[in-house]
């Protein structure tokens, strides 16, 4: 049976954790326009959020290693 390929994409948005058992990726809205956001705002940015439910399932066929 051949290899199964790793989607190119996913492995540069997604991120596993120590374990393996999670995944976590960064939130979007953070790139440009930091003046018009208030300083709380682009603090909450920064933090990563563990993907979950049929999200999840959908990525880990994507990163199957």
């Amino acid at each position: 049976m051949p290899k199964m390929k790793t989607h190119s994409a996913s492995k540069k948005r997604f991120k596993r954790n120590c374990k393996g058992n999670k995944l976590k990726r960064s939130k979007a809205y953070r790139r440009h326009h930091a003046w018009a956001k208030t300083s709380k705002q682009v603090q909450q940015l920064k933090k990563c959020v563990y993907l979950e439910g049929a999200e999840k399932k959908k990525i880990e066929v994507l990163l199957p290693y």
